[in-house]
């Protein structure tokens, strides 16, 4: 069985790896703050496998904190998108020029 968790892992690994490739391309904010969700998610999961597969009861500590730190960058983005789209265009360029 821990050949398949193990296994189960790498794949899910894999899968993230790609996920990278998406927040790179994304054509919009919020289509890189889904493929970041989608990483965070992809290392919990196999955080989780890895940590069944051995028995270490730490992996399940960093899992869970992992989703903690996930759960708050997704509302730190969305009061970042919201304090931009509140703001027009007009106002960020002022503000780079001073």
């Amino acid at each position: 069985m821990a050949d398949f968790l193990l296994s189960a892992g790498a794949f899910t690994v894999m899968k993230v790896a790609l996920g990278l490739v998406r927040v790179a391309r994304g054509p919009g904010r919020a289509e890189r703050m889904m493929a970041a969700q989608l990483l965070g998610t992809g290392a919990i999961g196999a955080l989780l496998l890895f940590g069944a597969a051995s028995g270490d009861g730490a992996m399940f500590d960093v899992a869970l904190t992992l989703a903690l730190l996930s759960a708050f960058a997704s509302i730190a983005f969305v009061k970042f998108a919201l304090r931009q789209d509140h703001q027009g265009p007009e106002d960020d360029a002022g503000e780079v020029s001073k």
